[in-house]
């Protein structure tokens, strides 16, 4: 087993009602599996990072940063996490 560090930012923040967390997963766990169980902790926040009509996208007013890369550039939702990374759900705002 290892552990990940979760930050939530911004509106994230206030629904999770909190601004980080450390999850216990097993080895060889992606983004995808990380996003799933926290969800099973926080149900409430499926609404805002998951595209309901999609199924399991993320939105994309959502960027996941692990250890600080954004990750399109690594392997998307399939990125594998190492025992001790940061991953980081930063809610965007567009305008106009």
């Amino acid at each position: 087993m290892m552990t990940v560090n979760v930050k939530f930012v911004g509106a994230l923040r206030h629904i999770a009602d909190k601004s980080d967390m450390i999850i216990e997963c097993p080895v060889d766990f992606s983004v995808k599996e990380l996003l799933q169980k926290i969800i099973l902790y926080l149900p409430e926040i499926k609404t805002n990072i998951v595209n309901q009509q999609t199924g399991n996208v993320v939105k994309t007013n959502v960027l996941i940063l692990v250890n600080d890369r954004e990750i399109s550039v690594l392997n998307g939702m399939d990125t594998l996490l190492n025992s001790g990374d940061e991953v980081v759900f930063i809610p965007v705002v567009h305008g106009g």
